[in-house]
C-alpha cells in the first residue's frame, strides 16, 4: 500500500492535473497587464468537433467552442 505523504497537493484536493493546470493558467492570465492580458485571453479559446457514431459510421460533426464563462 502506498503512502499518501508523496501525493501531489492537487490530487489531495480532489482535482485532476488538467483542472489544476487550468486554474493556474487562469490565475496567470488574470495577473497580466494590458495589452498582454487581452492577448492571452484570446488564446484561451478552444474549438473542437464532436461526431456521434451510429452502426460503426460517424455522423455529421458538430463544431463546439468552449470558452470560459465570465
Amino acid at each position: 500500500m502506498a503512502s499518501n505523504a508523496a501525493v501531489p497537493f492537487w490530487r489531495a484536493a480532489g482535482m485532476t492535473y488538467i483542472t489544476y493546470s487550468n486554474v493556474c493558467a487562469n490565475l496567470v492570465r488574470n495577473c497580466l497587464k494590458e495589452p498582454y492580458k487581452s492577448e492571452a485571453i484570446t488564446r484561451e479559446k478552444v474549438h473542437f468537433s464532436v461526431s456521434k457514431w451510429v452502426d460503426g459510421k460517424p455522423q455529421k460533426p458538430i463544431i463546439r467552442s468552449d470558452t470560459p464563462e465570465e
